[in-house]
């Protein structure tokens, strides 16, 4: 196995490369969802190897269960439950829960 890159710029390109994989994988899931979710394991890996961690949005957008790419009203179900968002995989039924966010006043 290669060793990681030290040089920041791969990371820079590991990242746009990232950005790229999802926003393939939201334009195909309608259409072939077993693509999405192959989209979604190569970003990972890029990730995993450059030691990069995914933003926030882009971590809400698989299942941390089975790694399936999560589209509202395509496979996944979102509800709002005790001050909380419940996102649940259509896949595998594991349940994601998220705080919601309180109200800046």
């Amino acid at each position: 196995m290669a060793m990681k890159s030290v040089n920041p710029g791969v990371r820079k390109i590991a990242r746009e490369r990232i950005g790229v994989l999802f926003r393939l994988a939201e334009e195909v899931v309608r259409i072939d969802p077993a693509l999405a979710d192959r989209y979604v394991d190569l970003a990972r890996r890029i990730a995993m190897k450059q030691r990069i961690r995914l933003d926030r949005e882009l971590r809400r957008r698989f299942c941390h269960h089975c790694y399936r790419f999560l589209a509202p009203g395509v496979n996944m179900r979102v509800r709002v439950h005790r001050g909380r968002v419940v996102i649940t995989c259509g896949h595998c039924q594991h349940r994601s829960r998220y705080p919601l966010g309180r109200p800046h006043v």
